[in-house]
């Protein structure tokens, strides 16, 4: 079996909650990018990328004259001959790894339709039926309705007030839901007042404090190890295994999250996952802008890993999703059923993929970014910035 053609299909996805037709001239920066490899018996496999959308298909591009005549079957060589040709430009970064990602997506689509099985029974077999998933919630109203259609776990972000919004949660939702925090990583939360935060959220018994500090800044995850008695949970903007390394062999979290659109694909992910599993470390992965191949792909991950802890999902998504992918999983009891079909199991409805052309990928702060910055203070697009009122933000 032999590789000849792969197509690309970009489209533009409105964020949760947003109509699916939204007014004219209203903008989005929420793109997914699927792509599919052909090969010469006819069968197809599909695979999704993150890590930059408009920017990794130019990236598939690239690559795939490296892939045409190669036999999908060898996922590792593939892989390590695409890595050996993306070299010369530099550490593989998150298009990088969006690339391999969809491409490897791909592949072990192609073998599992190949020999008859879901690709979970090629990445050693099912431990699990059902995949449980958390969904996102940042007021009690929200919590409390995900409650009411079973989902046992939530998560609060930004990085406004966070005990505060965290100590609301808990009271609204009591001691059976867990409940984590995003921080989103801000470049100018200190280690210092990080720590800080999740010492004042240990009473609140967190499921995970995610992105504490920024991701580049490994001594603050050590410095916040050393002075909370939190999980500590990070690695979505890292690809492969070189780029999660440093969490896991310095035992700097208690989590992993490697995202599925990005991380490398399964040949990737269940490496990172052994690692993990070697230093006790569970395996979440990202999935907050991703769209509904990842989550496929993710399902097959999680059942097939004696690690895995809990998958990312908006539970009330984009009305499109439903539209993108046949057959749409659906949610029961806060639980994903495991596929079973052959490969991944699902497809796109290209249709109504190709009739929401992209329009645009990158966002930058405005007013509206709320308190994720200090008011009046968006329009200078500081990376790194001094923080004020610092009271309020520790107390609940």
């Amino acid at each position: 079996m032999k590789i000849t053609a792969l197509k690309t299909f970009l489209m533009h996805a409105e964020w949760p909650g947003a109509p699916l037709d939204p007014a004219p001239g209203a903008s989005g920066t929420r793109n997914w990018l699927f792509l599919k490899i052909e090969t010469d018996a006819g069968i197809t496999g599909i695979g999704e990328c993150s890590g930059w959308p408009r920017v990794v298909e130019t990236a598939l591009s690239d690559l795939t004259p490296l892939l045409v005549g190669e036999d999908p079957r060898n996922t590792e060589l593939i892989a390590q001959k695409l890595t050996i040709a993306m070299m010369g430009h530099g550490m593989i970064g998150t298009v990088g790894g969006g690339a391999l990602t969809g491409i490897d997506m791909a592949l072990w689509d192609i073998k599992g339709k190949a020999l008859g099985v879901p690709v979970w029974m090629l990445l050693g077999g099912k431990l699990r039926d059902r995949i449980p998933i958390y969904s996102h919630a940042n007021t009690p109203a929200q919590a409390l309705a995900l409650k009411a259609r079973g989902i046992k776990a939530i998560k609060c972000g930004g990085v406004g007030d966070p005990v505060r919004k965290f100590a609301d949660l808990r009271e609204a939702v009591g001691d059976d839901v867990d409940i984590a925090i995003d921080l989103h990583g801000p470049p100018w939360l200190t280690p210092a007042d990080a720590a800080r935060v999740a010492r004042a959220l240990e009473p609140y018994d967190p499921l995970w404090i995610e992105d504490p500090v920024a991701p580049e800044n490994l001594d603050g995850y050590r410095r916040i190890r050393d002075a909370a008695h939190v999980p500590l949970a990070a690695g979505e903007r890292m690809a492969t295994i070189f780029g999660e390394r440093q969490l896991i062999e310095e035992d700097l979290v208690d989590v992993i999250q490697p995202d599925t659109g990005r991380a490398g694909g399964f040949t990737q992910m269940k490496k990172i996952a052994g690692m993990a599993e070697a230093h006790y470390i569970q395996v979440a992965p990202h999935s907050g802008s991703l769209g509904p191949v990842a989550e496929y792909a993710a399902l097959h991950l999680l059942a097939s890993i004696p690690n895995g802890l809990i998958l990312e999902r908006f539970d009330d998504d984009w009305a499109g999703r439903v539209r993108t992918i046949l057959p749409h999983p659906v949610a029961r009891d806060g639980f994903l059923d495991v596929p079973d079909a052959p490969g991944l199991g699902c497809d796109i409805d290209e249709d109504f993929v190709l009739s929401r052309p992209t329009r645009g990928n990158v966002s930058a702060p405005s007013e509206k970014s709320g308190s994720e910055y200090l008011p009046g203070t968006a329009r200078e697009h500081l990376h790194v910035q001094s923080r004020l009122g610092r009271r309020r933000y520790f107390n609940a």
